[in-house]
């Protein structure tokens, strides 16, 4: 069944609402837990794929809207110029302990998922398995997760690593504009 606009609005916002109140809460119990003095946003994906670039999609829109309320204390990885995907995540996260050795890492990524779960924006306080969907060695990492379930997964690499090419790039920008508007509000009041 296909939802009107005015629908479409209505289940945006409260995804939108959702990822406030869950994000705040476990950012909140983290920084409680271990003091964190930093947040470092790992946004994990490739443009060059539809499917997997929502991360980068975020990465990009979330330094626009953070420049935009002069925040300029958040370290954002993975942008739409700068991916960070499988081949350089390793590299990626030596630069992160590094750097940035007392922060909280939240890891922000596309995931494939059963088909009544696609659209669903998910928010874990647990590390992210990175690689289960293409069959590769898989990395766990972050403090926190947030997914965006862009489509099905068909349980063979071959059909997911396909069917993440040819994805609505509508669905992934709608869900990217979600999640970083959710994590500004979050931030404006951390």
């Amino acid at each position: 069944m296909e939802l009107n606009q005015e629908e479409k609005n209505r289940k945006e916002e409260e995804q939108k609402e959702q990822l406030i109140q869950e994000l705040g809460n476990y950012l909140y119990q983290e920084k409680r837990k271990k003091g964190y003095i930093e947040l470092v946003f790992l946004c994990i994906g490739t443009d060059r794929i539809t499917g997997d670039c929502f991360g980068p999609l975020v990465g990009s829109k979330l330094e626009e809207k953070l420049e935009h309320y002069n925040i300029f204390n958040i370290n954002i990885f993975g942008t739409l110029k700068e991916n960070v995907c499988y081949t350089n995540i390793k590299e990626v996260l030596k630069t992160i302990e590094i750097k940035h050795p007392n922060a909280c890492l939240i890891v922000i990524d596309a995931a494939l998922a059963v088909q009544e779960k696609i659209g669903n924006i998910i928010v874990r306080k647990e590390k992210m398995t990175l690689g289960k969907g293409l069959n590769k060695a898989k990395i766990e990492i972050g403090d926190i997760s947030i997914k965006a379930v862009v489509g099905k997964n068909y349980k063979l690499p071959k059909y997911n690593f396909s069917h993440l090419q040819n994805i609505s790039l509508n669905v992934v920008n709608t869900m990217a504009n979600i999640v970083a508007e959710a994590i500004t509000e979050v931030i404006k009041y951390v």
